[in-house]
């Protein structure tokens, strides 16, 4: 089996930290660098969930999308959420790792993930990365349909492959409008609506989206309009899950490694039920 500074290394080459956001908080949260490591689960979340699967599992190694500690803090007691999943990981003798923005920039990346998921075809990134020579990393992905959809049924087809949450898809547009093109960005997306105008595509997949940001986006009638979609923030991260853990199981296969990666299925997404509206206004 590998070493945690094995794997950690091979993850850090997928995702260097360096390419992270200034801001951001990546890299290993927990771990002996020393310690072998026979089982990986990935999840969105470091969440309690999530990590009670990993000891269920008898994971060795966490990795998560979402940082465990995004702002500073000053205790990891375990009265605290945080600091309850730090004890039972260390508990448990469980690493945890890191990959965000560092992931959602990369070539593939989050993005990319979310595009496969739906069929998508990726032409180029949304927002490249001017460090990359190549033109392929960067936030966000254009990408063409095989066939035109209307927007609803893209989004019908948006909530049949992406996980299932209470949200569904929301949709901001003419659902009957003709899609040919796509800018998606797994996560929170209305930062990026300029550039979504400027790539010149018929819709827009993404979450989190804010009231104003639509509303005026929606509302430039000085623009051709641009159906948006707005999914749950989880449920556009997820299908990153499975992308990394097979790339870390051809890591591990080249390197002739035992080691055993997995993909967790538990929904962190926060809300838990939907509730139609039917009340109307007079």
């Amino acid at each position: 089996m590998p070493l945690l500074s094995d794997v950690i290394a091979a993850l850090e080459n997928l995702w260097p930290a360096e390419r992270a956001e200034s801001w951001d908080a990546v890299g290993t949260v927990v771990g002996d660098p020393d310690q072998e490591v026979g089982r990986v689960l990935f999840a969105v979340d470091p969440v309690r969930e999530t990590v009670d699967e990993a000891v269920k599992l008898g994971a060795d190694l966490l990795v998560t999308h979402h940082p465990l500690y995004l702002r500073g803090t000053t205790t990891v007691a375990a009265s605290t959420f945080k600091g309850r999943v730090v004890h039972t990981l260390i508990k448990n003798d469980i690493a945890l790792h890191v990959a965000h923005t560092n992931a959602d920039t990369a070539d593939p990346g989050v993005s990319d993930a979310l595009a496969g998921a739906l069929d998508l075809r990726v032409v180029r990134p949304l927002v490249p990365d001017p460090t990359d020579p190549d033109g392929r990393r960067g936030l966000g992905r254009v990408c063409e349909l095989d066939h035109p959809l209307t927007v609803r049924e893209l989004a019908a087809r948006a909530a049949e492959r992406l996980p299932a949450t209470a949200q569904g898809i929301r949709v901001a547009g003419d659902p009957e409008a003709r899609i040919r093109t796509v800018a998606v960005s797994g996560g929170s997306g209305d930062s990026l609506f300029d550039a979504v105008r400027a790539a010149g595509v018929d819709a827009f997949l993404t979450a989190d989206l804010r009231h104003h940001p639509a509303s005026e986006f929606t509302a430039d009638r000085a623009h051709r309009p641009i159906a948006l979609l707005d999914a749950a923030h989880w449920a556009t991260e997820w299908p990153w899950c499975e992308l990394a853990a097979a790339q870390l199981d051809e890591i591990s296969d080249r390197h002739g490694w035992d080691l055993r990666v997995h993909v967790s299925k538990t929904v962190t997404d926060p809300w838990t039920a939907h509730a139609a509206s039917t009340a109307t206004t007079s």
